[in-house]
């Protein structure tokens, strides 16, 4: 945007216009105040029209590049004629420059020294500049600027080739210009075609944000549907909550009820029984007695024979769990549900298939199952199951053991024991041992591999393989004494190998084993 007639700093008619390199035009003056107050010269100026830090030659501000075109919109701003005091601005002479009024101008060229003079319209002449009026220089004043130093790339005069560009090169102004004058329109062409693409970007910019603005009530409006249908799926979940509450605790009342009027009435035909016979024995003859005692003694054994609960039919155990699943609502999923069901440890089993034996570091387990009062699998996660592997010789060998949840009423407990021995293993279920807690764990030695020299009846009892096999599930390497051909001459096959397990085939070629010959065996065995 092209300046005005007025400095945008002091709002007065120009005075020195300098222009920054911003290409934003202040007064000389208004320059040397912006400047950092207290410091003789500044080395950089906050421009108050874009806020840009601008940096100042080393002269200062009057080492800023004059704006002569600033000047003359002003001067064709001001309308004044410059012949007369009175008369407005209506035409300007191209050869001294001077603002005429239709009387001066008339006047101008009658005169004999500005006959010769041409004289146009203000609206004909481009932009009301001063173009055609002389630019005299500054360090010349009485010498017009006509030449264009090349290497420092200024304007000169005749005076200033001889002061200090006679060895620059330079030539006048109108053969100049158009070189320079097509550099500028080449830089502006290609400064255009930036401004082309930023008003498509800034077009784009703007047609995202209004689709950003559209799509963002769209979502809106989805956001508040969608919470409103949430809200009624829940609100209505909650009334299904409550009245399967409301429905629970009837049945459960009903049964209590029923239970009450059974443990009642069985109460009182016990205490008729308990009161008539008491009577019959205290009061009765003994004829009395042995004609009653018939249908008495009925009655009691009646009595004593009927079953009957120890405990409430129902509990108080009520849950509420936020984070079960409910399944779908109104189209939405929901959670949270009612849970009636109590784990009762005393119907809480163990499973496994090696519950009570175990290999030294190894890893082994079993599962617990946690049941319900009636037996019935929870089917559900969440109980507190805590589990205790110790050895029984010593106290302070403990197994850590770990619980996995399954999320089914199911638990997986994994331990893995570094000491041979027996373990108690104390399984609980909110604090209550289960059933068949706690028990005995057999920790036996790891396998061992087999070393040394062995004896031919391990040959023999193998059938005669040259690698023969132990009990055990190892390999027998190394090699084998005796005649390899059976147990002839020899007292018997004990079927022992090094670690003293049975070997894998308990038939001997020499026949069966004998205490004397397994006795001389072991002292002879290498372990």
């Amino acid at each position: 945007m092209l300046s005005g007639s007025r400095c945008p700093v002091c709002a007065e008619p120009w005075v020195a216009p300098r222009l920054l390199p911003c290409l934003h035009l202040l007064c000389a003056p208004c320059l040397r105040r912006l400047g950092a107050p207290g410091r003789t010269a500044a080395l950089s100026v906050l421009c108050p029209v874009c806020d840009a830090e601008v940096a100042l030659p080393p002269g200062g501000v009057a080492q800023l590049t004059p704006d002569y075109l600033a000047l003359g919109r002003g001067a064709a701003a001001a309308g004044g004629c410059d012949m007369c005091v009175d008369g407005a601005a209506v035409r300007r002479c191209r050869t001294c420059g001077a603002h005429l009024c239709l009387f001066c101008s008339r006047a101008h060229r009658r005169q004999k020294k500005t006959a010769s003079h041409t004289v146009a319209e203000l609206e004909n002449i481009k932009d009301c500049s001063q173009a055609g009026k002389p630019l005299f220089c500054p360090s010349h004043p009485t010498e017009e600027l006509r030449l264009f130093c090349e290497q420092c790339d200024w304007p000169i005069c005749r005076d200033c080739v001889i002061d200090g560009h006679q060895q620059h090169p330079y030539d006048f102004t109108g053969n100049v210009i158009y070189r320079h004058g097509n550099s500028l329109r080449e830089l502006l062409k290609s400064i255009q075609q930036h401004m082309d693409t930023l008003e498509d970007v800034l077009d784009q910019t703007d047609d995202t944000g209004n689709a950003i603005h559209s799509r963002a009530e769209a979502v809106a409006a989805e956001i508040s549907l969608f919470a409103d249908g949430y809200v009624k799926a829940i609100e209505e979940h909650r009334d299904q909550l409550l009245k399967q509450l409301e429905d629970l605790k009837v049945q459960n009342e009903n049964l209590l009820h029923l239970q009450k009027a059974q443990l009642e009435q069985l109460l009182l035909d016990m205490r008729t029984g308990v009161e008539f016979t008491e009577h019959l024995l205290a009061r009765g003859s003994d004829l009395e007695i042995l004609i009653t005692k018939g249908v008495v003694a009925s009655r009691l054994a009646r009595l004593n024979s009927v079953a009957y609960s120890t405990h409430p039919s129902v509990d108080n155990g009520i849950q509420f769990s936020p984070q079960e699943r409910a399944g779908q609502c109104c189209g939405y999923e929901v959670f949270g549900a009612i849970l009636n069901k109590v784990v009762d440890p005393a119907k809480c089993t163990l499973q496994g298939e090696d519950l009570h034996n175990a290999r030294q570091n190894q890893l082994t387990g079993f599962t617990v199952l946690c049941n319900d009062t009636t037996g019935e699998q929870m089917g559900r996660g969440g109980e507190t199951v805590q589990v205790t592997v110790t050895h029984k010789d010593k106290r302070d060998c403990t197994v850590k053991a770990t619980v996995y949840d399954n999320s089914d009423g199911t638990y997986h407990i994994s331990y893995s024991p570094e000491e041979p021995g027996l373990y108690a293993v104390c399984v609980c279920v909110k604090g209550q041992h289960v059933q068949g807690s706690p028990f005995t764990l057999t920790v036996k030695n790891k396998f061992r591999k087999h070393q040394g020299v062995f004896h031919c009846c391990t040959f023999c009892s193998s059938r005669g393989q040259k690698a023969p096999h132990c009990a055990c599930g190892g390999t027998m390497p190394g090699g084998y004494q005796g005649c390899g051909r059976g147990h002839k001459g020899h007292p018997g096959c004990p079927h022992w190998s090094c670690c003293g397990q049975v070997m894998e085939s308990s038939e001997c070629l020499g026949g069966p084993p004998s205490d004397t010959s397994q006795r001389s065996l072991l002292r002879t065995v290498a372990l």
